[in-house]
């Protein structure tokens, strides 16, 4: 094949202007999210659902168990695991010591477990249950009205949502499951990790 300069000038421009675009393409990407849950989710936690657009959500207040009031804003700062729980919930009971083993395993970390009793009675009833569990590393609140279960569309017991440090939610499960596991260890681990 003749040497044609005309076509060799094309050439070298054609592969200049693709080795620009990939650099454009390489410095004007965005990074990679850094606080996207790891994409393995199986095992104990194999239905848990991840918010593709993480969100902060306003959610009306609730008590904590002396009776005060108190919210998620509270918490900014940590990664939130907010477990909706009842006493007559067959589920929920069997699910709480797993959620006290979580609590226990990232004491001192950033991490607040939030056990949202959804009991009427309230503390009356829920309290007493905990300590006859002898559950002694969950904090017990209180949505009685269950304001907060309805702002969240959570339609069954129990029901367990993250929240990052950042406050947004970032994923749910609407069933019970062992969080002790280690599946649902390295989930609340991949979140707790990140937190500032």
């Amino acid at each position: 094949m003749k040497w044609n300069p005309k076509t060799a000038l094309l050439s070298r421009v054609v592969t200049l202007a693709a080795l620009v675009a990939a650099v454009l393409v390489a410095v004007t990407s965005p990074p990679p999210a850094r606080d996207v849950a790891p994409l393995r989710i199986m095992g104990e936690i194999q239905h848990f659902s991840l918010e593709r657009n993480p969100r902060t959500v306003k959610l009306p207040r609730f008590l904590d168990a002396g009776g005060r009031e108190t919210g998620l804003d509270a918490l900014r700062g940590k990664v939130v695991v907010l477990n909706f729980w009842a006493t007559w919930c067959a589920p929920c009971v069997h699910e709480m010591p797993s959620l006290d083993r979580l609590a226990a395993h990232f004491k001192g970390r950033p991490l607040a477990l939030v056990a949202l009793n959804e009991d009427r009675g309230g503390a009356t009833v829920a309290a007493p249950f905990l300590a006859r569990m002898g559950l002694t590393h969950l904090a017990l609140y209180i949505d009685p009205k269950g304001v907060v279960q309805r702002a969240l569309g959570v339609a069954s017991l129990p029901t367990t949502i993250i929240f990052d440090a950042r406050g947004r939610l970032v994923g749910r499960l609407a069933m019970p499951a062992d969080w002790a596991a280690p599946e649902a260890l390295a989930l609340i681990e991949h979140f707790v990790s990140r937190a500032r």
